[in-house]
């Protein structure tokens, strides 16, 4: 049984009366840049145990009657055919998938907004897609000078020139498929051609991380540096909020280092700005959440070690660019400012020892009650396999010499796999031998009680001595179980899957 450090209940109840209290401040209409990922939020739910992957989405379901979903993408974005790396899509693509949903959880999407925009083929294409597709499209211009030069920025030959988003709800809640879409710009954007209109609307953003009334060294900011080391991100002591109200609070580099500009772009527009610092901007409540602070302290450390591995990995997989070893540097030194190393990880030592007894790739899982199951190479599984099938043995209550899928059921799998469907590799991997065991579940009691085991892998540590198959990672993730691997590859193909 995990432990909880957070109380979920209560986070929506006080970020959906916190955005309303901002929205009332504002005079009824509220532009919201909301960063990170406004559902499937894994990161937040493994530092913080109880917070839930759709927490967010389901704060916001709290407000649907005043909200309306603004999709920001970038036209340069679209035309570099950039990739989320959780999932593998295009940002294009993603903002399909998420109109679709929005709209499947009950969320009104008013539109979408191309940034950066200068008639790029593939921006031209997406957007003639949308249309056909109903969905209606808005236009944002390169601006000159962006964004240091905020009297061009707030004219007709800056802001002006964008296009104005037809808004209806008293909540515009301005979201992208990843960083770097332009979303702040868009609601900034927006206030301009508010106030133009003669409609005083607010601006105000929501991050979950870095946290800003928990200290600056506490675990769970630090885990927010280690998931965001790629992207530079550095988290600070706000000094305007310091200067302004004698309170330490936390923010990060980028917010600081462009609120000078904010505050001139909202002089411009207003003629006075509404907030004293880039942490004043901000409604997150998940501080106010924690309701075990060593819990969410033990659960953030292991994320560290675990966003060490996966930045060692990327780096391996020549995924980093020309920055890897300073990135891998920065990973490290987080961990170690952490006070914790590969060690703190028991997986790690279980998964290595196996590996070097054994001579072959091995894996190891940590089990929610703290047992560790190890699974080896065999000439019928893969590493990953056989560990899976030990580990729903043991939380089935089987003996380990019980064989839930029998030689005879896997050989002529094996004989599919390569005489007929051109693999090499005999040995099946998670997926394959899943499937087998459901089939096996049909007849035999103990295969089913192992088939009713599965949803007890979810948040379970499993740690590879090698790098994992794409197959084999994707079916750790889909049964929630957190996974790391060494940086090495089974092979010296250059080539992997």
């Amino acid at each position: 049984m995990r432990r909880i450090g957070f109380d979920n209940d209560r986070y929506i109840e006080m970020q959906s009366g916190k955005i309303r209290e901002r929205i009332e401040k504002f005079g009824g209409k509220l532009y919201l840049e909301f960063g990170g990922k406004l559902f499937d939020d894994y990161h937040a739910s493994r530092v913080l145990p109880g917070f839930r992957p759709d927490s967010k989405l389901n704060m916001l379901l709290a407000l649907r009657e005043q909200a309306e979903i603004v999709i920001v993408i970038s036209a340069y974005d679209i035309e570099k055919n950039k990739v989320r790396g959780d999932l593998g899509i295009t940002y294009d693509l993603d903002v399909l998938r998420l109109i679709d949903a929005f709209r499947v959880s009950g969320l009104y999407v008013g539109s979408v907004v191309l940034t950066q925009y200068a008639s790029q083929p593939a921006a031209k294409a997406f957007r003639q897609r949308l249309k056909e597709l109903g969905v209606k499209t808005y236009r944002h211009y390169p601006i000159e000078g962006y964004p240091n030069n905020t009297e061009k920025i707030v004219s007709q030959e800056g802001y002006g020139r964008n296009e104005y988003i037809q808004t209806s709800r008293s909540l515009v809640v301005v979201t992208a498929p990843g960083p770097g879409s332009g979303k702040m710009a868009v609601c900034l954007s927006q206030l301009y051609h508010e106030n133009l209109r003669g409609v005083k609307a607010g601006y105000a953003k929501f991050e979950t991380f870095p946290i800003w009334n928990l200290p600056l060294k506490h675990p769970v900011n630090v885990a927010y540096e280690a998931a965001t080391v790629d992207l530079n991100d550095v988290n600070m002591i706000d000094p305007f909020h310091l200067e302004a109200y004698g309170e330490t609070v936390v923010n990060y580099n980028r917010d600081i280092e462009i609120f000078p500009v904010l505050n001139a772009i909202f002089k411009q527009i207003y003629g006075a700005s509404p907030y004293r610092s880039p942490t004043d901007m901000g409604v997150n409540m998940a501080g106010n959440c924690i309701v075990d602070d060593a819990v969410c302290r033990s659960a953030s450390n292991q994320e560290i070690i675990r966003r060490y591995y996966h930045t060692l990995c990327a780096g391996r997989k020549g995924m980093l660019g020309e920055d890897a070893e300073d990135i891998t540097c920065k990973a490290e030194l987080l961990m170690r400012t952490a006070g914790i190393s590969p060690e703190d990880r028991p997986a790690v030592a279980a998964a290595k020892e196996k590996a070097a007894r054994t001579g072959a790739p091995a894996a190891a899982m940590q089990l929610n009650d703290g047992r560790i199951i190890t699974g080896k190479t065999s000439s019928l599984l893969g590493a990953s396999s056989a560990l899976l099938l030990n580990a729903l043995k043991t939380l089935a209550g089987i003996d380990d010499d019980v064989h839930l899928i029998s030689p005879t059921i896997i050989e002529p799998i094996q004989k599919l796999k390569t005489e007929h469907l051109g693999n090499r590799n005999p040995r099946l991997h998670t997926d394959e031998i899943l499937i087998a065991l459901s089939i096996c579940a049909a007849t035999d009691a103990r295969a089913a009680r192992a088939m009713a085991a599965l949803a007890e892998l979810a948040g379970c540590e499993v740690h590879s001595s090698v790098i994992l198959s794409q197959v084999d990672s994707d079916v750790f993730k889909k049964l929630g179980v957190n996974l790391t691997c060494e940086p090495v590859y089974q092979t010296k193909k250059l080539y992997h899957k």
